[in-house]
């Protein structure tokens, strides 16, 4: 990739601006990185986007740096959190860093770049060190971010160690002392206040880039509880099957996001074609050609050839239970199915009596039974 289409590709923005970070590109190699926490142990496909963009950095051979906060995990990041997050212990952390790095050795090559954590300086800061750092940031500022307001409007309370949180994460860039930041856009506010520290303390610029937000298969905001993520853990079958349940408006993004594809010359005019394509393109990168290519097989014996088909208009969309109802001999058989999560939608388990049954969609009921909404 060009430094151009590295900094507009699956790119929200670039602050203060992406001429002066082209600019800067174009006369040395930067120093840049992305920062971590690992508070889970499992990896859905959006967490690849920003890793991906770090690896075109460094395929354009700049000095990269993946950075677990193995400190700043420990204080627990609110960035859009109404709540306050339950605090991890080190041990926990360990053993989502290990299986992290198994996880995203499809996507970074970890000969281009530097492993760090920033627990190595963040655990070794002293009272005089935290006041210092504190006293280049107000704290009308720090209060001032969206998701503090809220829960205070709430009449919940944000606890001190949350402010502390942009603090310690800005203080990263000051001791690596990078030339640009990249995360998504949830971290921007974090990012900024280490641009601040990065001025004050360094006497120098750092530049923030942050990614687009990429959807679930559903649409909606990719997230566990919504039970819309395709994760890097997923089986061949479960990842291919998952990515061709991907509604059709987002076919563009998710090529923009997850391949490497020339966006011009995308044909989407037949959007089961290109999702086989989308879906082999990207379980490959994360199962092999050969998986890849048996779970499309799989795919395509299961849904396309066996699954009986059932008219349904956007205008009369079914409820899961209605849909299923027309083949199965009672509702309550159909309930307790569901209830039992033995319907899958997209190879997703649905517990949900009245969840919305969209054109498109594949639907598994039991082992044998299959069902297309057409």
């Amino acid at each position: 990739m060009t430094i151009d289409q590295v900094l507009e590709r699956a790119v929200d923005q670039v602050l203060p601006s992406k001429k002066g970070l082209k600019d800067l590109m174009q006369t040395k190699k930067i120093k840049l990185y992305l920062g971590i926490d690992p508070t889970a142990k499992g990896l859905h496909l959006g967490h690849t986007v920003p890793l991906r963009k770090l690896q075109q950095f460094a395929d354009l051979g700049h000095e990269v740096i993946l950075l677990f906060g193995t400190g700043t995990v420990l204080v627990g990041d609110p960035s859009e959190r109404d709540t306050g997050r339950k605090l991890i212990t080190q041990k926990e952390v360990e053993a989502n860093i290990k299986t992290w790095k198994k996880q995203v050795s499809s996507v970074l090559n970890f000969k281009k770049i530097k492993l760090k954590q920033n627990g190595d300086w963040l655990l070794k800061l002293n009272l005089k060190d935290i006041i210092k750092i504190g006293s280049n940031i107000s704290a009308i500022q720090l209060f001032k971010r969206d998701n503090f307001t809220k829960r205070l409007k709430a009449g919940d309370t944000v606890w001190y160690h949350e402010t502390l949180y942009p603090l310690l994460q800005g203080y990263d860039s000051v001791v690596m002392n990078v030339d640009l930041e990249i995360g998504g856009t949830d971290q921007t506010f974090n990012m900024l206040v280490g641009r601040e520290l990065q001025k004050k303390m360094n006497n120098r610029e750092k530049f923030v880039l942050t990614g687009k937000m990429i959807m679930g298969t559903d649409g909606k905001k990719m997230s566990k509880t919504s039970n819309n993520c395709i994760w890097l853990t997923d089986s061949a079958n479960d990842m291919y099957g998952k990515l061709m349940g991907v509604r059709d408006k987002l076919l563009p993004d998710y090529y923009e996001f997850f391949t490497d594809i020339n966006l011009d010359s995308l044909d989407l005019s037949d959007p089961l074609t290109a999702k086989k394509k989308l879906a082999l393109i990207i379980t490959t990168q994360f199962h092999g050609d050969k998986k890849a290519k048996e779970a499309q097989t799989h795919f395509e014996t299961t849904f396309q050839k066996k699954a009986p088909e059932f008219k349904q208009t956007i205008k009369n969309q079914l409820t899961l239970l209605a849909t299923i109802a027309q083949i199965l001999p009672s509702n309550s058989q159909a309930k307790r199915l569901i209830l039992d999560g033995a319907v899958h939608i997209n190879n997703q388990t649905i517990k949900d009596f009245n969840h919305k049954t969209n054109i498109g969609d594949k639907i598994k009921i039991g082992k044998k039974t299959f069902v297309k909404v057409i």
